[in-house]
Formats: structure tokens, sequence, C-alpha cells
């Protein structure tokens, strides 16, 4: 894809999801579902932002295809133009009122990561990233912070749809809190991925997370400047399995891998 066309997919994309953060900001009484377990559920929000979406990217661009948490929607990873969705990230804190929830796509052409956007409507901040443009949060640049972990503030996910990483995910916490200036634990791995790259926060951790939940994040901290890895360090899957994750600047990083 040309510089213009994956601008001009941004464009798109940055668009459907304002309006579709209508639809969140307009809810009212919240039903929830649940899908594999009490912590995992889904509103019929999700699956009105998740339809909006794919319609108005869909008339955008007739041939994508499309990668998302809700309704079994997901085509061949490797096809030449595929949008990866998480409608609402962090449907826990929408549920419960927290105003602490996103709308994250990505945009893959043949398999590379090349455009993204999230948006948290409650605060109308849109984070986005074009690759080789650089990051951005409401069209100002901007970069992760370079400073050591003990320098940082750290965010975390609790991993919370596999109850066998609790302990696991808990220790971890716990030396990174020792390690940092504190933590947070926030409840959106998109939005935590977004304070990375905006120097909010010197790294981010789970032991679980899904494409959907990271893909538009990760492209949006690479290109402010960090590294976006799994906990061991390696490159991130792109193969729909679902990952530990540790992204942030460089040195902070080096020293989590070392705990």
């Amino acid at each position: 894809m040309s510089e213009f066309s994956e601008n001009k997919i941004l464009q798109i994309i940055t668009a459907g999801e304002k309006e579709a953060a209508e639809l969140m900001l307009s809810a009212s009484e919240v039903l929830t579902e649940k899908k594999t377990g009490r912590r995992d559920v889904v509103t019929e929000y999700d699956r009105k932002v998740q339809e909006l979406l794919m319609k108005r990217l869909s008339e955008a661009l007739p041939e994508a295809k499309f990668f998302c948490e809700e309704n079994k929607q997901q085509d061949d990873l490797n096809c030449e133009h595929l949008f990866i969705i998480d409608p609402i990230d962090g449907t826990m804190n929408f549920v419960h009122g927290f105003n602490h929830s996103c709308i994250s796509v990505g945009y893959r052409h043949k398999g590379v990561l090349t455009a993204a956007a999230v948006y948290n409507p409650y605060v109308d901040e849109m984070f986005t990233a074009v690759r080789g443009g650089g990051a951005y949060l409401n069209g100002k640049p901007i970069h992760v912070q370079e400073e050591s972990l003990s320098q940082s503030v750290v965010c975390c996910g609790t991993a919370p749809y596999d109850s066998s990483l609790t302990d696991k995910s808990f220790e971890l916490m716990k030396k990174a809190f020792s390690a940092g200036l504190d933590i947070r634990r926030q409840g959106s791995a998109a939005l935590d991925l977004c304070s990375v790259a905006a120097g909010r926060a010197g790294i981010y951790f789970e032991l679980q997370v899904s494409l959907w939940d990271y893909a538009a994040g990760m492209l949006i901290v690479e290109e402010a400047g960090g590294l976006c890895l799994t906990v061991q360090g390696k490159e991130l899957p792109a193969d729909g399995s679902k990952p530990g994750i540790l992204a942030g600047g460089k040195q902070a990083v080096e020293e989590f891998l070392k705990l």
C-alpha cells in the first residue's frame, strides 16, 4: 500500500471509531452475557460497535476481511486486506461504569500491520499510527519514555480469563511493584499499550492477551519508539494465539525481562 492509501485507511478507521463511540456513550442499561466464564462478558454494545465498524470499513474497502472479538468473525489472517477489531476493549469497565474503555482497530496488508487507531471516547483521546510515520495522540506526536524501570509506572493485566495464570501474574506484579515506582491495573490492554506509547507508563505486561487486544496498540507502541514483545522477550506471534505481552521503552523492557 502507498503512504497515501495507508493514511486514507487510517482516516476511515478513525471516522468509524468516532461514529461507533456514540453507541458507547449513549448506553444506558447494559446487559451482559457470559462467553467463556463469569469474567468474560459481552454486551449488545460490543456487537453493535463491531457491526457498525465492519459496515463502514466494508463500504470503503469492499474486499476487506475481518478478525474480530465478537460473533466468531475471524477471517484468514494473511489475506490482502484485514481489519483486526476489538469493538470495546475493557468491557468489564464499560459494564460497571468505570469510563475507561476503547475501540481498537488495526489494519494489516498481506500480513503486515500498517495502520492502527485506538479511541477512548470518555476523554476524547485518539491514538494513531501508520507504519514508518510515527505515533500520535489527537494529531500530536508521542514517544515512549526512556527511563529505567525504577523510574517507571508499570501497567499490568491479570489475564482474568485463565485462572491458572493468577498466581504467576500476581507474583510478577509484586516484582514489578518492587522494581518500579508503582503499578496500575486499568482493565484495557489497548489503552495500557497507548499509555506506554504516550510515555505515561514505562512498561505494560500481561500473561495472556488476544490478537484483537494488542494488534493496534502494538503498532502504536513501535511507532512511538518502543518495543512490543512476548513476556519472554520474543517476537509477538500474529497467528491468533494468546501470548503474554511486554511493551515499553528499551531500557525498562530489558530490566523487566531480568525479573
